[in-house]
């Protein structure tokens, strides 16, 4: 991950434009009331499920979408502006990461009728103000040298450029300590994205969260980003290589992990599904419904 105070170029200057979309009969995108059509990021969604047991009311659903096409689910907090989760299909990849795609926001945070496509920032940061009421903004993260933007849905787990262009809007970005940016979190994306290359043969839904803390990023003395607590990140393949070693075979067709986001005793504890549930359900304000996976990701015979 770059760091916070790194400038990205920005392509010509934009502004909040209402675009024309190609809509199907019934069906928006962008911010949404539910996930259940292919157009409002169902095939995102294991079993087109999204996780259950949320008791905030206050969230909202966006189906991120990128040139006009679906790519990812976030429900995103626009009052601690950051996302509480986001949920994607990984891609085999080599893990290479892009870094000359610029950030984005999302317009329909701000206005209904805005585009339901993420646009990139424009360069003239008085236009920001427009929308920062809703969701962060660049100058949230230019001078706070201790945090890295974090991915909740990474680029390195993309493999089409699109997919990965997709991953740069700050809607699906948390502030992480660095240390555990570079560290404990980069090292686990990556055990996972080759383990899910190496073993995954059909297809992965992976979910990736926040707890939150009391912690957050000030700007001109308003309280602008939540700093999560923990961050934690499940996955789902039913589809599996059954012959593979026991050591990692016992980790399908669902697994997860999470980690603390501080400078010390940030390892990743990886955990089966249940046991992490019941992590979450004492740092998360959710039912005891609270669900990540349709069913626990255990297919039906």
């Amino acid at each position: 991950m770059t760091p916070a105070s790194a400038k990205r170029a920005l392509p010509l200057p934009a502004v909040v434009a209402v675009l024309t979309c190609v809509w199907l009969p019934g069906v928006q995108a962008g911010v949404v009331g539910d996930f259940n059509h292919v157009e409002r990021c169902k095939d995102s969604l294991y079993m087109g499920t999204p996780p259950r047991g949320y008791l905030s009311t206050s969230f909202t659903k966006i189906c991120q979408r990128y040139e006009d096409k679906p790519r990812f689910v976030t429900l995103y907090d626009s009052q601690r502006h950051i996302p509480m989760y986001s949920a994607y299909t990984f891609k085999k990849s080599d893990g290479e990461k892009k870094v000359d795609f610029p950030w984005m926001f999302e317009p329909q945070l701000a206005s209904d009728k805005s585009s339901s496509n993420m646009e990139p920032f424009p360069q003239s940061t008085s236009m920001h103000m427009n929308f920062e009421d809703t969701q962060a903004v660049l100058e949230d993260y230019a001078d706070v040298v201790q945090y890295e933007r974090g991915q909740l849905n990474p680029d390195e787990h993309q493999a089409d450029p699109l997919d990965k262009a997709s991953t740069y809007s700050l809607t699906n970005v948390v502030p992480q300590i660095r240390e555990f940016n570079i560290g404990p979190w980069a090292e686990h994306r990556d055990l996972i994205r080759k383990r899910l290359n190496n073993y995954c043969r059909g297809k992965a839904y992976v979910v990736t969260g926040v707890t939150t803390s009391g912690h957050t990023i000030r700007r001109n003395n308003l309280d602008r980003v939540a700093v999560p607590e923990y961050l934690w990140s499940a996955y789902c393949c039913t589809e599996f290589d059954q012959n593979a070693p026991y050591f990692v075979r016992y980790k399908f067709p669902v697994f997860a992990a999470y980690g603390l986001n501080d400078r010390v005793n940030n390892h990743m504890v990886e955990v089966p599904l249940k046991n992490m549930e019941k992590f979450l359900k004492g740092r998360m304000d959710v039912d005891k419904n609270f669900q990540i996976f349709y069913s626990d990701c255990v297919p039906d015979i």
